[in-house]
């Protein structure tokens, strides 16, 4: 691989998980967040109830798909399931291939939409996925964006609402270390990171850090919608 090919890794000045995780983290639990909805996002749920025609059984979501590659992936393991796949970026979108949405092919559909609005979306709509995955999420690595992280995001109750098995990966290890130990403080489970597996491979950014000889991380856990504390 050509040095400019290479990913450079996470850096941050945080050493271990955050000391403010838990207190952001019971903080969000103890209230709904209430900041009003994206309203271009409202539209696109709206135009995409409209497509599955209410079939919302068998539902997975591919949350934050960047150029959709991993959509496609999943549909391809998971034929008896509607896979969706959403990101807010127009230009990532683009390299599915098309330019207008929700579009759907076979059990893929794509939804440009902002994901803390979408999943509030869908709590309220009664939604309850058989999967979810976030692949490689933005990992805000400056302590002082804890609170961009999805483990300690305002949405992040609504996030766990919509129930599933629930799949995240990164190549950050205090992300994954804090994505676990919200998980726990949660759902009172107790899981911890471990390696994805090596195929297939999911993300252009998967095939990029392993390249780039990173290491990976997931955490998967079951989400019964109604367990969260």
């Amino acid at each position: 691989m050509r040095p400019q090919d290479r990913s450079r890794e996470v850096f941050s000045s945080q050493e271990g998980v955050h000391p403010r995780l838990g207190e952001v983290l019971d903080r969000h639990l103890s209230s709904r967040w209430a900041q009003p909805f994206h309203r271009p996002t409202v539209e696109a749920f709206q135009a995409l109830q409209s497509l599955l025609e209410d079939r919302v059984d068998r539902l997975v979501l591919d949350s934050g798909c960047g150029t959709g590659d991993s959509t496609r992936e999943l549909a391809k393991q998971l034929p008896e399931c509607t896979v969706i796949g959403i990101d807010k970026s127009s230009a990532r979108l683009s390299r599915t291939g098309v330019t207008s949405y929700p579009h759907r092919e076979k059990n893929a559909v794509w939804l440009r939409a902002e994901l803390s609005t979408f999943w509030r979306l869908a709590v309220e709509a009664g939604w309850q996925l058989e999967r979810h995955y976030l692949l490689y999420p933005n990992p805000w690595p400056k302590p002082g964006a804890l609170q961009r992280r999805w483990h300690a995001h305002p949405v992040f109750p609504e996030l766990l609402k919509l129930g599933g098995r629930l799949e995240m990966r990164t190549n950050w290890e205090i992300y994954a270390l804090e994505f676990a130990a919200a998980m726990n403080r949660a759902l009172g489970v107790q899981v911890k990171p471990a390696s994805p597996p090596e195929l297939p491979v999911m993300t252009p950014f998967e095939s990029k850090y392993r390249n780039s000889g990173h290491d990976l991380y997931s955490v998967v856990v079951s989400c019964p919608g109604g367990a969260v504390k």
